[in-house]
């Protein structure tokens, strides 16, 4: 039977679209099938709804198990006919049908507001009643004292129990960041005895992006940056001479000055190019007045977007002072610090107790990526990013930071790498910065480089050189403990990222090189393939290492390892060098992993297909059920993996380094944003595990 959560708004404001995503997030992890219904959107077009949208994108559900029910207006209609049954109907008929694909469906109440406050909660218990829904009740805490907080839980349960919903849990929102704890302690738990759940505001999330204030005034841009996620941090209104403004500017700002004010424009734009003075988020021109020519081609340069509205100065600023930011927007910044919140507030195992949900049975790429995060998060260690002039890397730590998934440190001179922050929008706060020019630990490295290098008469003047090099500093930063783990290559060579660990991190005992794999994440299951990246001809004695560690490695991802020793013929089938190679690599990992399932050679087909198996290697414990994947040399791997990923549509995570005694992670120069968080995630869990060896 379908089970359904009913995120109702107790107070305006409440926030609830938050706990609808964390919740989603949760529940994505543990449970095959969940949906997501709101019964009542605010637009006019149910399929457009930004929160049914953003549960598309963010858990790649398909749209019969995301859906809309009824626009608001269609609601009030039907109200003011006496026809509330019609709308109790309407959405149970939609609910029905999505829950035939669904193991457990979040449905979003309506956001109570106004004189329709006591309606639409009736509308909301009503609705939760007849879809047998069980309530998860969201507490609005903005503005309120901590008793008011406490006493507002109270009231909001008497008002449920009285409507004779069935109470999931209670949760307040957006409280002070400073009172959460005082809060949790005085709320009273209830009948159930079960906890209360207390989330701070969040700037992050409140605060407007330039883009939905632009939305929102229908501002029209006429020149600066394209990039429109800046945070609006505050207003400024340009009513002073510009000496004084200067004075009042600050880091993300939205100024809002009169269109003929050239001297402010001027002043504003010279201010973002200086790195000892603020960056604005973006310029607002008001009263319909265009700027001269030339100062518009000035600000056509501007590393911030420049708007014009045709509203006064004080109609402009006010109508900006009322915009909010909002999570459906879909920006992943934005989604990202609700599900930091939801990860440092809510104990997940705890309320998954509460739901009793039937075990998941397969592992989506969409899953393994979500509970990669989740595991690297649930023991928090530090990763080094030493390429900190690339905005893909600031935009990931951003991300990183936001979701508190790990501590992170990135490696550049300070001035620039803030300078490229704000230009690109990107919050830095929460990250720590160290520039190898200048850091005290620079001196400390190259010492320890000499003595570690002595051998290959490696010089102190030159240990220092090798220092300022981001990769060198960062690798030493691990070897000395000083981080957990590294990930770099985004702008640099495979060699440059693994040449420092390969000289003074080395390899694990035992281990005589270093490999990779790719975790080929396929529609239901998680494949592992190496050595795709690193090894170009390797012989039997390496083929072996590698299959070895590729099998630990796919056991440190959830994956059983069963290992395919691959060739073009299987069994005894072939002959030949390249086959007799794999051959004896198959025995060595036998004799030296008695307990690990492998078989070589194997073609692929017999590999994975179970009816091919039968006929060419019955009775095989690997053969059409293998995991890992070992290819005979790289030039087959990486043609192989990334014929897969676009064939098949897999999703391939890496390259992931193996045989290191620590973590150092390297990444493709063409890597995206979300590359680079999966990454660093990997390295962290990585991470752990090295932890729980030594």
């Amino acid at each position: 039977m379908t089970r359904g959560i009913y995120v109702s708004a107790m107070t305006e404001g409440s926030g609830k679209s938050l706990i609808s995503l964390g919740l989603a997030d949760m529940l994505h992890r543990h449970s095959d099938r969940v949906g997501f219904f709101r019964p009542i959107v605010e637009g006019d077009d149910v399929e457009a709804d930004p929160m049914v949208n953003l549960m598309q994108r963010t858990f790649d559900l398909p749209a019969s198990r995301a859906r809309g029910g009824l626009t608001r207006a269609e609601a009030r209609a039907l109200l003011v006919k006496g026809q509330r049954e019609e709308i109790d109907t309407r959405c149970v008929a939609i609910y029905s049908e999505i829950a035939r694909d669904c193991d457990v469906i979040i449905v979003e109440g309506t956001d109570l507001s106004g004189h329709d406050a006591a309606l639409e909660f009736d509308l909301n218990a009503r609705l939760a009643n007849n879809l047998g829904a069980m309530v998860l009740a969201v507490v609005n805490a903005k503005e309120m004292s901590v008793p008011e907080a406490a006493d507002a839980v109270d009231v909001a349960r008497r008002e449920l129990d009285a409507a004779q919903v069935s109470l999931l849990a209670m949760m307040v929102n957006r409280a002070a960041d400073d009172a959460v704890a005082e809060i949790s302690a005085q709320v009273r738990p209830g009948r159930s005895g079960r906890p209360v759940y207390v989330i701070p505001e969040l700037a992050e999330i409140s605060r407007p992006t330039v883009g939905e204030v632009a939305r929102a005034l229908g501002a029209r841009q006429i020149a600066g940056s394209p990039t429109l996620e800046r945070d609006v941090a505050s207003i400024k209104v340009a009513a002073m001479n510009v000496g004084n403004f200067l004075h009042k500017l600050t880091d993300g700002a939205l100024v809002i000055v009169p269109g003929d004010r050239a001297d402010v424009m001027v002043a504003t734009l010279a201010s973002s190019f200086s790195a000892e003075f603020p960056v604005p988020s973006g310029m607002i021109l008001t009263g319909g007045l265009a700027p001269d020519s030339t100062i518009l081609s000035l600000l056509a340069q501007a590393p911030f977007p420049v708007f014009a509205v045709d509203d006064d100065t004080y109609t402009a600023a006010r109508r900006v002072s009322e915009v909010r930011g909002e999570i459906a927007t879909g920006l992943r910044r934005k989604a990202a610090a609700a599900l930091g919140a939801w990860a440092r507030q809510v104990d997940e195992p705890e309320l998954l107790e509460r739901l009793e949900l039937p075990r998941a049975l397969t592992m989506t790429p969409l899953r393994f990526l979500h509970d990669l995060i989740e595991r690297a998060r649930s023991q928090r260690r530090h990763i080094v990013l030493p390429e900190g002039q690339d905005p893909r890397i600031l935009r990931a730590a951003e991300i990183l930071h936001r979701r508190d998934v790990c501590d992170l440190t990135i490696l550049g001179p300070e001035a620039k790498v803030r300078e490229l922050a704000a230009g690109q929008g990107i919050d830095l706060t929460g990250l720590t910065l160290i520039d190898p020019a200048t850091s005290e630990l620079r001196e400390e490295f190259a010492a320890e480089y000499t003595r570690l290098r002595s051998h290959k008469g490696v010089s102190i003047e030159s240990a220092r050189e090798r220092m300022l090099e981001g990769a060198y500093f960062g690798t030493m930063m691990v070897q000395l403990g000083k981080v957990d783990g590294m990930v770099s290559g985004a702008a640099h060579t495979t060699a440059n990222t693994i040449r420092p660990a390969l000289e003074f991190v080395k390899t694990k005992e035992g281990v005589k090189i270093v490999s990779s794999v790719f975790l080929m994440l396929l529609r239901d299951r998680v494949l592992v393939y190496g050595d795709c990246a690193v090894n170009p001809d390797p012989n039997d004695e390496q083929l072996a290492d590698i299959a070895i560690a590729s099998a630990e490695t796919a056991q440190q991802f959830g994956v059983n390892p069963r290992v395919a020793m691959l060739s073009y013929s299987t069994g005894e089938s072939g002959s030949g060098g390249a086959v007799d190679e794999v051959r004896r690599a198959t025995e060595l990992v036998r004799e030296r992993r008695p307990d690990l399932p492998v078989e070589g050679p194997i073609q692929y087909d017999a590999a994975v297909d179970a009816t091919v198996a039968e006929s060419k290697l019955p009775g095989s414990s690997v053969a059409g059920q293998a995991t890992v994947f070992i290819f005979p040399d790289l030039n087959t791997g990486n043609n192989t993996y990334k014929a897969v990923q676009q064939s098949a549509g897999a999703v391939a995570v890496g390259p992931v380094l193996q045989g290191l005694r620590k973590p150092v992670n390297d990444l493709s120069r063409g890597c995206t944003v979300e590359d680079i968080v999966n990454t660093v995630a990997i390295t962290a869990v990585q991470a752990q595990d090295t932890d729980q060896e030594n």
